[in-house]
């Protein structure tokens, strides 16, 4: 396991590099200018002279790669062109944010997810699976905006269970945190739940028909044995890789929940940052989402080790 953790590792440095020239070349074929937003409306030559030279604009691309690059690899991915704030202290303050919505909305959709998957499978053609179905349609159709307006007009205005937006910090009030991030989990945890169900129960339905399966039924072993002990475990494979990849997903597309719900997370600072031309707050995003996506996919190869010990070899 410990050689095949170096091996992605070594594979992921070609790939971060790569990720940064291409989000480097492509911020600067944007149009527009993002020194003249910053330094007013009167646009003196001089400020804007002085602000070229303070962020090594006028230089070179190339040489405004490697000395980005360069910074990067020592943990600094510059300043924000718009507020003046390390770009890392930004990340700092917004990624937990969606982290830890992520983190619960996942949750939410596994547990609905693939229970309503293994259901729909045990249970081929007959009512509950055609329910399940449209249920899970439902809910890849339904807009999450919309699903989130709801939400809110239904646990916040009519019934007052839950606050509508805004954001508290797990650090000061546990069970407002939980509160403030329950109806924005759900919105995307349905979403989510309802492509797991649909991966789980084609993965499901898959293995059932396998001889391994006939045959601990000829033994004699209980259906819920055979299902969720012998089945689960090898239909789990193609559900580990989707839900690390849904997982990073989450990280950075998780942005019109974040304004519906008004959550500053890390979801509306990318989005701000491409509209105010804030070069080095996209760079340093996207760097920090491809190494997100590329530890999730190193976490999906150890979790098919651990699912199915036979890989080792």
């Amino acid at each position: 396991m410990l050689e095949l953790i170096v091996k992605r590792l070594l594979l992921a440095i070609p790939t971060l590099l790569l990720v940064s020239i291409m989000v480097f070349a492509l911020q600067k074929l944007l149009p527009g200018d993002p020194v003249l937003a910053m330094a007013g409306e009167e646009r003196d030559p001089a400020v804007i002279a002085q602000l070229r030279a303070e962020y090594h604009l006028d230089d070179p691309i190339p040489a405004q790669y490697f000395a980005w690059m360069g910074n990067a690899l020592t943990g600094d991915l510059g300043m924000s062109l718009r507020t003046k704030e390390p770009v890392t202290a930004l990340i700092a303050s917004k990624l937990p944010v969606t982290l830890e919505l992520s983190l619960l909305a996942m949750i939410i959709a596994l547990v609905i997810g693939i229970s309503m998957g293994i259901i729909a499978a045990v249970r081929k053609d007959s009512w509950v699976d055609h329910t399940t179905n449209f249920v899970a349609l439902s809910g890849i159709s339904v807009p999450h905006f919309w699903l989130g307006i709801l939400l809110i007009l239904l646990f916040s205005v009519h019934l007052q269970w839950l606050p509508a937006s805004g954001f508290v910090p797990v650090s000061e009030d546990v069970a407002q945190n939980l509160k403030t991030l329950l109806l924005p989990a759900l919105v995307l945890g349905t979403g989510l739940a309802a492509t797991l169900m649909r991966h789980t129960r084609a993965s499901m339905i898959a293995v059932l028909k396998a001889d391994y399966i006939r045959t601990a039924r000829a033994k004699g072993l209980l259906a819920k044995k055979v299902v969720l002990k012998h089945a689960l475990r090898n239909a789990l494979m193609p559900i580990v890789t989707l839900t690390t990849l849904l997982f990073g997903e989450l990280l950075g597309g998780a942005v019109l929940t974040e304004q519906v719900f008004t959550l500053p997370g890390f979801g509306k600072m990318i989005v701000d940052a491409v509209f105010n031309r804030d070069y080095a707050v996209v760079q340093g995003v996207v760097l920090v989402v491809a190494m997100g996506f590329l530890l999730l996919n190193l976490l999906a190869d150890v979790l098919y080790l651990i699912i199915n010990p036979k890989m080792r070899g």
